[in-house]
């Protein structure tokens, strides 16, 4: 046996509350876990899917989720929308190990958020302490509490790898500000919080980036800025409102655009919504479409440039720059139209629910 092993153990016999003593760091994780803990919950979900013959088949899945408020005798969750799409009942069991029915007040596929509702006793429901996402800085301690492969109350422990990471939303939407973190995010935990240091929660875990199926230090998280802005119109109107233009785009390079023989790269306008802003702007959409390469890309409509002196040039800019102006606002679109440069004025109105 080495001397370095037999001083540890007689450290141990000697003197065992030394031996046992916790770093400051460890404390730090075990304040958290015990303050935070109870306000994440886990959540079961029922679907009904079909089998080769259209046989129905009952399936389950489970995610996490966080407290985040609590009204009258009501408790309100916020999850990944992801978690709870297509569910026909959801479970949630609080920290204690008590379960509740719950049932859905709010979604925003365009986040991937969602706000369900338990009735439960107030005494058992704690709401999350919130951060401020923006202020931010990589390197900083982040730990995430979850329900990994159904393994309740689980604690990781990591750091904020990156910033302002980008990430598709299920419908097809770009969702900016993502945090990245190393802190383990296993399937399970999506919904569930990611922390800082003083315990407060500075995002929500929605996806990792895994060959194997599994976390390998690669986790996002929505940022709780987001999650704070849409949090009270998804409990009081069931939706997050947004602003749209209506209209569908080719994002065209400069490269595209030297062979179509148009000034400059943008977004070429594909289609206008009937009735809708672009509509009712002037905007113009494609009357053709035209081959370059092995691509088939829409000819003849307008190309969007600019919006309130920002350059546009891909779909997802021109929608970011939409979202926010905001409903109501005013976008000054700078296009280009047959070869001439034209300026137009876009009364943005809210997106409907089903778009």
């Amino acid at each position: 046996m080495s001397k370095n092993a037999i001083k540890a153990i007689l450290v141990f016999l000697l003197f065992p509350a030394l031996a046992l003593a916790l770093s400051p760091d460890e404390e730090n994780n075990i304040g958290i876990y015990e303050e935070a803990g109870p306000s994440v919950v886990n959540i079961v979900t029922s679907a009904v899917s079909y089998d080769f013959f259209y046989n129905p088949v009952p399936t389950t899945g489970s995610g996490s989720g966080v407290i985040v408020d609590r009204r009258g005798k009501r408790g309100y969750i916020v999850t990944n929308y992801h978690v709870i799409d297509g569910a026909r009942s959801l479970e949630v069991t609080l920290f204690d190990g008590s379960r509740y029915k719950a049932e859905v007040v709010g979604s925003d596929p365009g986040d991937d958020l969602a706000v369900i509702a338990v009735n439960a006793p107030l005494s058992r429901l704690k709401p999350i302490r919130f951060g401020e996402s923006s202020s931010l800085k990589v390197g900083q301690k982040a730990l995430a509490i979850g329900n990994p492969f159904g393994l309740e109350r689980t604690l990781t422990v990591g750091t904020v790898s990156s910033l302002g990471r980008t990430m598709r939303a299920t419908n097809g939407r770009l969702i900016g500000g993502i945090i990245q973190t190393d802190a383990a995010i296993n399937p399970g935990n999506s919904g569930g919080p990611l922390l800082d240091s003083q315990g407060r929660m500075i995002g929500v875990n929605t996806a990792i980036f895994s060959p194997v199926g599994g976390s390998i230090g690669i986790g996002f998280a929505i940022p709780a800025d987001t999650v704070k802005k849409a949090l009270s119109s998804l409990i009081d109107k069931g939706y997050v409102s947004r602003a749209w233009i209506a209209l569908t785009g080719q994002t065209i390079d400069a490269a595209d655009a030297m062979a179509m023989g148009l000034p400059s790269g943008g977004v070429l306008v594909a289609d206008v919504f009937r009735g809708s802003p672009a509509e009712k702007a002037g905007i113009t959409a494609s009357s053709g479409s035209l081959r370059l390469g092995n691509v088939i890309v829409a000819s003849g409509g307008d190309l969007i440039i600019g919006i309130n002196g920002k350059a546009v040039s891909s779909m997802d800019e021109l929608n970011g720059i939409v979202d926010a102006v905001g409903v109501g606002g005013i976008a000054s679109i700078k296009a280009v139209r047959k070869s001439k440069t034209i300026y137009l004025k876009v009364t943005l109105e809210e997106m409907p629910r089903d778009y």
